[in-house]
């Protein structure tokens, strides 16, 4: 949850390219502070960084392949700090979850995500499919039928474990006009070259 405090702050992408998917010029940064211009990026890697839709089904029909999404890590907390990005107060409770999304087939890693929810604002249809980690987040919006709405907030490049690159996005769902989950989604650039 740590990593969410003081990000409102934090100089944000390019707000054309999370906007529209197109800057001709547009670039992101990186962990050491450089640009990277997002022309040099794989375009399906571009395409996802900008994408409003389930990534899990964008990836199943990418790679072909039916995709796993496994909980690594839920609990719940309470923040210690403000997360203007969705309204977290300090003392509200949320739940913190770690996942990974990869092939069932290949077992590749395509993806890991991170997310932060306000559940004292879902829904209890979908609250306890969510506690119950039966899908990811994506499709148990679609399959509930909730009336929701993403902003992609920030986008980067970060080195992970071992030196590996990963491309990031950071996005908000809204779900009845307030902001309720924030994630970030890496996905391994050597992966999608």
């Amino acid at each position: 949850m740590r990593r969410y405090y003081g990000r409102a702050s934090h100089a944000p992408a390019d707000r054309s390219f999370r906007c529209d998917g197109f800057v001709r010029d547009g670039v992101i940064a990186t962990a050491s502070g450089d640009r990277l211009p997002l022309s040099q990026l794989p375009p399906f890697l571009r395409a996802l960084l900008v994408t409003d839709g389930t990534v899990t089904k964008i990836l199943e029909a990418y790679f072909w392949e039916p995709v796993i999404v496994e909980t690594l890590q839920q609990d719940f907390d309470v923040a210690t700090d403000v997360v203007p990005w969705i309204q977290l107060a300090v003392g509200d409770r949320c739940l913190v979850r770690e996942a990974r999304l990869y092939g069932m087939d290949s077992g590749r890693c395509f993806a890991d995500a991170f997310s932060l929810i306000r559940s004292d604002l879902i829904p209890p249809r979908f609250y306890q499919r969510l506690i119950d980690r039966e899908i990811g987040i994506g499709v148990l919006i679609r399959d509930s039928g909730l009336e929701s709405y993403r902003e992609v907030l920030d986008v980067g490049l970060e080195c992970q474990t071992a030196g590996a690159e990963a491309i990031f996005r950071t996005y908000r769902i809204f779900i009845d006009r307030q902001p309720v989950i924030l994630i970030t989604e890496y996905f391994p650039l050597a992966l999608y070259r």
